[in-house]
C-alpha cells in the first residue's frame, strides 16, 4: 500500500511538471525571432557611414515594407521590398513602440504621404489610405493621424542621421512621437539633437537592403515637385504629397540578424545542445513526447488502481488486524 501511494504521488508529480513546461512552451517568444536572416544576402544597402550602425548585430530584430510605387510620370508601377535593422539594443523604447505596431498590421495598405527629395520619405500614418481606392482620396486626418498612444524622445550616442536611417515623427513636443515614421533618402544630420535647439528627432534603425526603392521614391513627381527629376531642385519642396500613390502593401516581422549563424545552424556539435535548444528547434516533437509521457503516466497509474485488491468483510479478516497509516502534519497557519 505504502508502494502504491508512493507512486501514485511520483505520477502526479511528473503531471504537474507536464502542465508547468507546457505553460513555458506557450510563453515562449514569437516565431519570427527563432528566424535568423542571414546578412551576406544584403546587397543593396545606404552609403556607409563609420559609425556602430553600419554594423549589424546578433538578434535584432528584422522587418520587411513591400512598397509599390510609379517612379516617374508615364513609367509603369513597380514594386519591391525593403528590409531595415531594428537596433532593439540602443533603442528599446522606439523599437518595441515599432514592433507592436507592426505586428497589429496598422501599416499595412498605408501610403508614403510624404516625400521631400534628398531629405526623407515619411509614412507611417494609419489614416493614409486611399479612399474607395480612389488616390488621392484619403482622410482629413491623414499627415496627422496615429494610434493615441505617444513614446519618449529616446535618444543614443551610437544613433544618428545616416544615410538610410529610419527614425520617429513627432510634433513640436519632444514626447510626441506615435505610429509615424521616416526613412532618411540620405544622411540627415540636420535632425540629430547635437545640432537642434528642439530636442531633435529619434532614429533606431536602419536599411540593410532594398536601398534602390528609397532613393527612387524620394524623386517620385509629388505635389510641390511635379517633375520629380533630381537635376531641378525645388526649394519650396516640404510636404509633398506623390501624385501617384506610393503604396506600402505590407510590413512584416520576418526574423532577427544572425550574422553569427547560430539560429541557422545551430551549436558546431550537436552533442552539445541542450535540452532549451532542442525545445526551440523541434517544438512538435517536444510536444507529441509530452503527450506520450501524459498518456503513459494515465495508463500506469490506471493500472495500479485496478491492482488493488477487493476489502475483505469483516468476517474474513484475521483477528489481528494490521492497519498501514499515513501521518499528515498539520501545516501551521500563518
Amino acid at each position: 500500500m505504502k508502494g502504491r501511494l508512493a507512486l501514485l504521488l511520483v505520477l502526479n508529480l511528473l503531471l504537474l511538471s507536464c502542465g508547468t513546461v507546457g505553460s513555458a512552451v506557450a510563453d515562449e517568444q514569437p516565431s519570427w525571432r527563432s528566424v535568423g536572416i542571414d546578412p551576406t544576402l544584403w546587397t543593396d544597402g545606404p552609403v556607409e557611414e563609420d559609425t556602430p550602425m553600419k554594423n549589424t548585430y546578433q538578434g535584432n530584430a528584422i522587418f520587411e515594407i513591400e512598397v509599390s510605387y510609379v517612379p516617374s510620370l508615364g513609367s509603369s508601377r513597380e514594386s519591391g521590398t525593403i528590409e531595415l535593422e531594428l537596433f532593439e539594443q540602443w533603442a528599446p523604447i522606439t523599437t518595441a513602440n515599432m514592433i507592436k505596431n507592426i505586428e497589429s498590421g496598422i501599416y499595412d495598405g498605408i501610403f508614403f504621404h510624404r516625400v521631400i527629395d534628398d531629405f526623407v520619405t515619411q509614412a507611417g500614418d494609419p489614416t493614409c489610405k486611399s479612399a474607395f481606392g480612389l488616390y488621392p482620396l484619403t482622410s482629413l486626418e491623414c499627415g496627422s493621424g496615429g494610434t493615441g498612444t505617444t513614446i519618449v524622445l529616446e535618444h543614443h550616442e551610437n544613433l544618428s542621421h545616416v544615410d538610410g536611417a529610419i527614425g520617429m515623427a513627432r510634433s513640436q513636443e519632444e514626447d510626441s512621437a506615435d505610429s509615424q515614421w521616416y526613412i532618411a533618402e540620405t544622411e540627415a544630420h540636420n535632425l540629430d539633437p547635437e545640432n537642434r535647439d528642439d530636442g531633435g528627432y529619434a532614429t533606431f534603425g536602419i536599411v540593410r537592403n532594398g536601398m534602390s526603392h528609397v532613393t527612387q521614391i524620394a524623386t517620385v513627381p509629388t505635389t510641390d515637385d511635379p517633375t520629380g527629376s533630381e537635376d531641378i531642385q525645388n526649394p519650396a519642396s516640404s510636404a509633398g504629397r506623390p501624385v501617384n500613390e506610393v503604396l506600402i502593401t505590407s510590413v512584416t516581422l520576418t526574423g532577427v540578424s544572425d550574422p553569427d549563424g547560430t539560429l541557422r545552424f545551430g551549436p558546431s556539435d550537436s552533442e552539445d545542445k541542450g535540452v532549451v535548444s532542442t525545445l526551440n528547434e523541434e517544438p512538435s516533437t517536444f510536444i507529441l513526447t509530452s503527450s506520450f509521457l501524459v498518456g503513459l503516466i494515465i495508463v500506469v497509474g490506471g493500472w495500479m488502481f485496478a491492482r488493488i485488491e477487493t476489502p475483505l468483510s469483516i468476517d474474513d479478516q484475521d483477528n489481528q488486524v494490521s492497519l498501514d497509516a499515513v501521518l499528515l502534519e498539520e501545516k501551521a497557519v500563518d
